[in-house]
């Protein structure tokens, strides 16, 4: 049978010179026909895939040279396989340096806004951005790790418009609210924001006066709550205050007296929804033995609490007990049905209060009793 004839596809590329290119020197076929095309400067044409069987050649057929990709046996050679594992390495290393990339990139960009000063702060101080980019990353550890915070009833607080979160108060310190602050944010579908209201104590110290604004904590005074109620924030009120927080170890658990119940005429004026909320595992992060009542006078805080490691320890002592937490957020208790005039009502204002505080209560039992332990 007479040779085919080769029609060439590429007769205008540019022939290259003696030696030709690289990816002219990969593409060179085999035989006599393929030496004649070079010889005439005619393009070879495109050898077959490795592996694949070539018409009218065997894959080691006598005389024929091996594939310029499959390596002699000998020295050099690449066992089977080491080609296509470093292959998938390089795959699944990618999405990792990508990840990697991202966070470096987002990170320089951040550090330029702080340095830059383009960034916004709303007219109460909140810098939403430091709060999910630093200070959240470093309140999330200590609440999903330390403590393994539980959450329950997300769902009660609702997707879009102010709420009134309520709860209890404890723990000597005030991580509580910080905790419950991460739990919103983190477990809310919609990642909603907690705007905390604090003492005016917390806006006196160094420091930490400018951290609370940042994070979007502001003066627990109506005027301020009610304005952003009203602008469809959730904020946050733990009515107990220094009551709650600073009570001995014995008192645990037993909700003290929740004020005059300023906190419900607020919502009643905005017309948002009270969410009732427990908190168990607070109370014995530093459990309260006594109260240096003359060091809190000098010092000037409310008290000065004396627990197994402090101040025995000094700042070692400082460091919370690993508890295990729950908290529960409940079924809220709407006041948008009630007339204007009705945050004005002394009556109304306590049995809601009245109503409120027993939910908590009564959750904060519930939850005591279906615990197993203090630390698991």
């Amino acid at each position: 049978m007479a040779d085919a004839k080769v029609i060439p596809f590429d007769e205008d590329r540019p022939r290259g010179g003696a030696g030709g290119s690289r990816s002219a020197r990969r593409r060179t076929g085999t035989g006599p026909g393929a030496a004649a095309g070079r010889a005439e400067g005619a393009a070879a044409p495109v050898s077959a895939l490795p592996g694949a069987q070539v018409p009218g050649q065997g894959r080691a057929g006598a005389g024929a040279p091996q594939d310029a990709r499959e390596p002699h046996e000998g020295a050099g050679a690449v066992a089977p396989g080491t080609e296509e594992a470093h292959e998938s390495g390089e795959a699944h290393g990618s999405p990792a340096r990508a990840e990697w990339d991202r966070r470096i990139a987002g990170g320089l960009a951040f550090l330029r806004r702080r340095v830059t000063g383009d960034y916004e702060v709303d007219e109460f101080g909140y810098d939403e951005e430091l709060t999910d980019q630093v200070l959240m990353s470093l309140l999330r550890p200590l609440a999903d790790k330390y403590f393994r915070v539980e959450v329950k009833g997300i769902e009660n607080i609702p997707a879009d418009g102010g709420a009134l979160v309520v709860a209890n108060h404890s723990g000597t310190l005030p991580l509580d609210g910080l905790m419950l602050q991460v739990a919103v944010h983190d477990h809310h579908p919609a990642e909603r924001h907690l705007r905390l209201l604090a003492a005016d104590l917390v806006f006196r110290l160094p420091v930490v006066n400018e951290l609370a604004r940042k994070a979007g904590h502001t003066l627990a005074c109506a005027e301020d709550a009610q304005r952003l109620l009203e602008r469809g924030e959730i904020v946050g009120v733990m009515p107990e205050g220094f009551k709650g927080l600073g009570k001995p170890f014995g008192d645990r658990y037993k909700l003290q007296r929740f004020g005059r119940g300023g906190f419900v005429s607020t919502a009643l004026r905005a017309g948002v929804p009270i969410v009732p909320c427990s908190i168990v595992g607070a109370e014995e992060i530093y459990p309260m033995l006594g109260n240096a009542k003359t060091v809190a006078r000098l010092l000037g805080f409310p008290y000065f609490p004396v627990t197994p490691t402090f101040p025995w320890l000094g700042p070692l002592g400082m460091v919370p007990l690993p508890t295990k937490w729950t908290i529960q957020f409940g079924e809220p208790i709407p006041t948008d049905g009630y007339p204007p005039e009705a945050a004005e009502d002394p009556m109304l204002m306590f049995n809601l209060t009245d109503q409120v505080r027993e939910q908590i209560q009564h959750t904060l039992y519930k939850l005591l009793v279906q615990r197993r332990s203090v630390f698991f």
